[in-house]
Protein backbone atom coordinates (compact mmCIF):
# COMPACT_ATOMS: atom_id res chain seq x y z
CA UNK A 1 0.00 0.00 0.00
CA UNK A 2 3.02 2.31 0.55
CA UNK A 3 3.50 3.04 -3.14
CA UNK A 4 -0.11 3.14 -4.33
CA UNK A 5 -1.09 6.19 -6.33
CA UNK A 6 -3.94 8.11 -4.69
CA UNK A 7 -6.98 7.99 -7.04
CA UNK A 8 -7.60 11.71 -6.47
CA UNK A 9 -4.46 12.49 -8.49
CA UNK A 10 -5.95 10.98 -11.63
CA UNK A 11 -9.38 12.45 -11.00
CA UNK A 12 -8.39 15.97 -9.88
CA UNK A 13 -4.68 16.58 -10.48
CA UNK A 14 -2.04 17.27 -7.83
CA UNK A 15 -3.06 20.73 -6.66
CA UNK A 16 -6.77 20.01 -6.43
CA UNK A 17 -6.16 16.65 -4.71
CA UNK A 18 -4.13 18.49 -2.07
CA UNK A 19 -6.86 21.13 -1.69
CA UNK A 20 -9.37 18.33 -1.09
CA UNK A 21 -7.06 16.73 1.47
CA UNK A 22 -6.57 20.07 3.20
CA UNK A 23 -10.32 20.54 3.57
CA UNK A 24 -10.49 17.21 5.43
CA UNK A 25 -8.17 18.44 8.20
CA UNK A 26 -9.52 20.23 11.25
CA UNK A 27 -8.23 23.28 13.03
CA UNK A 28 -6.17 24.96 10.32
CA UNK A 29 -6.87 26.85 7.10
CA UNK A 30 -4.81 25.35 4.27
CA UNK A 31 -4.21 27.15 0.98
CA UNK A 32 -2.66 25.40 -2.01
CA UNK A 33 -1.00 27.42 -4.77
CA UNK A 34 0.39 26.18 -8.06
CA UNK A 35 1.69 27.87 -11.15
CA UNK A 36 0.44 25.57 -13.90
CA UNK A 37 2.33 22.38 -13.18
CA UNK A 38 2.01 20.85 -16.63
CA UNK A 39 2.59 17.14 -17.13
CA UNK A 40 4.53 15.48 -14.34
CA UNK A 41 5.69 11.86 -14.10
CA UNK A 42 3.21 9.74 -12.12
CA UNK A 43 5.83 8.78 -9.52
CA UNK A 44 6.70 12.45 -8.93
CA UNK A 45 3.04 13.41 -8.53
CA UNK A 46 2.46 10.56 -6.07
CA UNK A 47 5.55 11.42 -4.01
CA UNK A 48 4.68 15.13 -4.00
CA UNK A 49 1.14 14.35 -2.87
CA UNK A 50 2.29 12.03 -0.08
CA UNK A 51 4.95 14.48 1.15
CA UNK A 52 2.60 17.48 1.16
CA UNK A 53 -0.26 15.48 2.70
CA UNK A 54 1.98 14.25 5.52
CA UNK A 55 3.25 17.77 6.15
CA UNK A 56 -0.34 19.07 6.24
CA UNK A 57 -1.35 16.32 8.70
CA UNK A 58 1.60 17.25 10.92
CA UNK A 59 0.50 20.89 10.86
CA UNK A 60 -3.04 19.90 11.82
CA UNK A 61 -1.96 17.56 14.62
CA UNK A 62 1.16 19.13 16.11
CA UNK A 63 1.81 22.74 15.11
CA UNK A 64 -0.97 24.65 16.89
CA UNK A 65 -1.15 26.62 13.63
CA UNK A 66 -4.05 28.60 12.25
CA UNK A 67 -2.76 28.82 8.66
CA UNK A 68 -0.75 26.62 6.33
CA UNK A 69 0.34 27.35 2.79
CA UNK A 70 1.33 24.73 0.22
CA UNK A 71 3.21 25.93 -2.86
CA UNK A 72 3.88 23.76 -5.90
CA UNK A 73 6.38 25.00 -8.47
CA UNK A 74 7.58 23.06 -11.51
CA UNK A 75 10.53 24.32 -13.50
CA UNK A 76 14.09 23.57 -14.55
CA UNK A 77 13.55 19.82 -14.34
CA UNK A 78 12.24 19.77 -10.78
CA UNK A 79 9.04 20.02 -8.80
CA UNK A 80 9.41 21.96 -5.57
CA UNK A 81 6.83 21.37 -2.84
CA UNK A 82 6.91 23.87 0.02
CA UNK A 83 4.63 23.65 3.06
CA UNK A 84 4.82 26.55 5.54
CA UNK A 85 2.75 27.04 8.68
CA UNK A 86 2.34 29.75 11.31
CA UNK A 87 2.50 27.37 14.25
CA UNK A 88 4.85 26.95 17.17
CA UNK A 89 7.72 25.55 15.08
CA UNK A 90 9.99 22.65 15.77
CA UNK A 91 11.14 22.27 19.37
CA UNK A 92 14.90 22.42 20.06
CA UNK A 93 16.51 19.02 19.62
CA UNK A 94 13.48 17.61 17.82
CA UNK A 95 14.18 14.21 16.25
CA UNK A 96 12.54 13.07 13.04
CA UNK A 97 9.50 10.88 13.61
CA UNK A 98 7.94 8.34 11.28
CA UNK A 99 6.15 10.97 9.16
CA UNK A 100 9.21 13.16 8.61
CA UNK A 101 11.35 10.12 7.87
CA UNK A 102 8.77 8.91 5.32
CA UNK A 103 8.74 12.33 3.61
CA UNK A 104 12.53 12.27 3.28
CA UNK A 105 12.55 8.68 2.01
CA UNK A 106 9.92 9.43 -0.65
CA UNK A 107 12.00 12.32 -1.97
CA UNK A 108 15.25 10.35 -1.87
CA UNK A 109 13.68 7.39 -3.74
CA UNK A 110 13.31 9.72 -6.74
CA UNK A 111 16.76 11.28 -6.38
CA UNK A 112 15.40 14.36 -4.63
CA UNK A 113 15.63 15.80 -1.14
CA UNK A 114 13.28 16.93 1.61
CA UNK A 115 14.19 19.29 4.44
CA UNK A 116 12.16 20.15 7.53
CA UNK A 117 13.24 23.19 9.54
CA UNK A 118 12.06 26.04 11.71
CA UNK A 119 10.46 28.85 9.77
CA UNK A 120 11.78 32.40 9.86
CA UNK A 121 10.33 33.79 13.07
CA UNK A 122 7.90 30.97 13.80
CA UNK A 123 6.32 27.95 12.23
CA UNK A 124 7.84 25.12 10.26
CA UNK A 125 8.95 24.86 6.63
CA UNK A 126 8.93 21.57 4.72
CA UNK A 127 10.60 21.79 1.32
CA UNK A 128 10.94 18.87 -1.08
CA UNK A 129 12.68 19.13 -4.43
CA UNK A 130 11.88 16.26 -6.77
CA UNK A 131 13.50 15.73 -10.18
CA UNK A 132 10.97 15.48 -12.99
CA UNK A 133 13.32 14.19 -15.65
CA UNK A 134 12.91 17.16 -17.95
CA UNK A 135 11.66 20.67 -18.33
CA UNK A 136 8.37 21.00 -16.46
CA UNK A 137 6.11 24.04 -16.54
Amino acid sequence: AYGLRPPALDELGLAEALRLHGRSLDGVVIAVHDDGLGDLPAAVEAAAYRIAAEAMINVSRHAAATYCEVELFAGDGTLTVTVVDDGRGLPEGCRAGVGVTAMRERAEELGGACRVERGPGRGTVVRAVLPTGGKAA
